[in-house]
């Protein structure tokens, strides 16, 4: 069963350094997608929806610190986690790139190894099943080291794709998925499969959910898509 790959957006103008990033980070056994210029990184945002956004300060037209502070006067994406990337190693610097709304900071030159494990660690707050945390959401028990799901401590079969979408909803309770972005994030980029192919496997996952008892967690949001709770 294939895991949820996080997804990353390196916004990184200089060659080497980013192929050296991407290259490591692929290795990781994360999904990246690359920018190099800061017009570009806003016009991924959109399109890819990465989940953490690793982003260098001093970039060829928009700054990585005035992207930094559009991505959070943004509702989609004030709450993705950004690293900011900078050789600038001042407090005041560092000060400025945290208060402008980075979760993180990192210095240039940075072991690879620092960088992806600050990377982990931000993901552990917004993607936690991503980096084999169990996820809880009342009954609900899901680990995705074992792939194992339990409720009121009986264990359900879950096929493939239902494990993917019950540990999406988990990560994020009560946050309503659109169908468009739950083929995204369960089925990948490059997949073709029509919405209503989200739909019937929302009934498998409920069908398997209710199985051994218990109320139906997932509900449907007209008009909208799909959330847990």
């Amino acid at each position: 069963m294939p895991a949820l790959k996080p997804r990353i957006l390196v916004v990184e103008d200089e060659p080497a350094q980013r192929e050296v990033l991407i290259y490591n980070l692929e290795s990781g056994g994360f999904d990246v997608v690359r920018a190099e210029t800061g017009d570009e990184a806003l016009l991924l945002v959109d399109e890819e929806r990465p989940d953490i956004v690793i982003l260098d300060w001093m970039l060829p037209g928009v700054s990585g610190i005035e992207i930094c502070r559009r991505l959070r006067l943004r509702s989609s994406t004030r709450n993705v986690p950004i690293i900011m990337m900078s050789a600038k190693s001042e407090e005041v610097d560092r000060v400025r790139g945290l208060e402008t709304g980075a979760d993180d900071y990192v210095v240039k030159p940075f072991s690879i190894a620092e960088m992806i494990a600050r990377v982990r660690t931000q993901l552990r707050r917004t993607r936690p099943a991503t980096v084999g945390h169990h996820l809880e959401f009342r009954d609900i028990v899901l680990d995705p080291e074992t792939y194992r799901v339990t409720r009121a401590g009986a264990l359900l079969k879950l096929g493939p794709t239902e494990f993917r979408l019950l540990s999406t909803f988990m990560e994020r309770p009560g946050r309503v998925w659109s169908r468009e972005q739950l083929l995204d994030i369960v089925w990948g980029r490059e997949v073709y499969v029509d919405t209503r192919t989200v739909d019937v496997h929302i009934g498998r996952l409920r069908k398997a959910l209710c199985k051994k008892g218990g109320d139906d967690p997932v509900r449907t949001v007209r008009g909208a898509g799909y959330a847990l709770g």
